[in-house]
């Protein structure tokens, strides 16, 4: 029997690479879709590259994309290609309109043309429902984006809904809250704290300076995201899903239990700056997953608290063992 071949953008990131390793102990050929031109390293996946086809390219660029698709082949795209982080999309709103918008209606339309037998997952974003007054978001909740990421993610994920009606394409999107783990980049916050907790613990710095300690976020772990991923793209039928843990905790409760696991107090060492508060930030955000756990049966198995225990005792090894911080994703 041929195994089956998924073609994913953005694999040296986070999500990526979870999604890599999950694909690869499924038996699935996995190609890798690189932009060219990128500094980031396959520092990530650098255990896998013995094991994946990379191919350079770039989401701005449809030539490309319908080469990679033409040569990959594939049964399944995950599209995680984007430029992912909310605060630098205030100060480069055209790149990230280019890429995390534009460049979905260019693979979307790839496909369409090469093969719209091909199933593709759409990586949508629980920024998208924004400063939304609801106790909690689900597939119904109205958007209203906050972020010129945010706004692309909107983009992106309603294209992506044209393109199933429209086409009868199998195209679907994951509506993911945020979702964390040792190999996520530095300049969210998660990772920020638990690399200042291990600096810190290790005598590397005294402070570590943040911005609103109010917001609240629906935090889970990377490597069961992933799963929801692979899970959406086996069904009978094409539906979007919320993937999220049901529960909400502020930046001060994350520092809170960071700090408590190297047998720190937190009020020692953070400092707010407003130099790191968003132009238009979103308060609260809490997934309702009701419809992925009824539907598809999908489970989170990694709390909040675990979770962050995780990325503080990778980072306390790492400190101590003079190993660099991943670069950015």
């Amino acid at each position: 029997m041929t195994a089956k071949r998924a073609l994913i953008t953005g694999i040296t990131g986070q999500d990526g690479s979870y999604l890599a390793e999950f694909l690869l102990d499924k038996g699935y050929e996995v190609v890798g879709f690189v932009r060219s031109s990128s500094t980031d390293t396959y520092e990530r996946i650098e255990h896998l590259t013995d094991r994946i086809t990379i191919i350079g390219g770039d989401m701005v660029d449809s030539g490309s994309l319908m080469r990679a698709i033409k040569a990959a082949e594939p049964h399944e795209i995950y599209n995680l290609a984007s430029q992912s982080y909310v605060y630098a999309s205030f100060g480069q709103p055209a790149e990230t309109a280019e890429v995390t918008a534009v460049g979905v209606a260019r693979i979307l339309d790839a496909v369409r043309e090469i093969d719209p037998s091909i199933r593709f997952y759409q990586a949508s974003s629980s920024e998208m429902f924004g400063s939304n007054s609801f106790e909690s978001q689900n597939e119904d909740t109205p958007f209203a984006p906050c972020s010129p990421y945010a706004i692309a993610k909107v983009f992106g994920h309603l294209f992506t809904q044209h393109y199933r009606q429209a086409y009868d394409m199998y195209a679907v999107s994951g509506i993911l809250f945020n979702h964390e783990s040792p190999r996520r980049g530095i300049r969210f916050v998660t990772r920020k704290v638990t690399d200042g907790v291990a600096r810190i613990k290790h005598g590397q710095a005294e402070t570590l300076e943040l911005g609103n300690m109010a917001a609240q976020r629906d935090w889970g772990f990377a490597g069961d995201y992933v799963r929801a991923m692979w899970m959406m793209l086996q069904q009978d039928e094409p539906r979007d899903y919320v993937i999220a843990t049901g529960e909400s905790h502020s930046v001060e409760e994350l520092c809170q239990v960071a700090f408590a696991r190297a047998g720190l107090d937190y009020h020692d060492h953070v400092r707010v700056d407003p130099k790191y508060f968003r132009p238009s930030d979103v308060p609260f955000l809490r997934g309702d997953p009701s419809r992925a756990r009824t539907e598809i049966g999908w489970e989170p198995t990694v709390g909040f608290h675990d979770l962050v225990a995780m990325m503080v005792d990778a980072d306390l090894a790492r400190v101590a063992h003079g190993r660099p911080v991943l670069t950015p994703s």
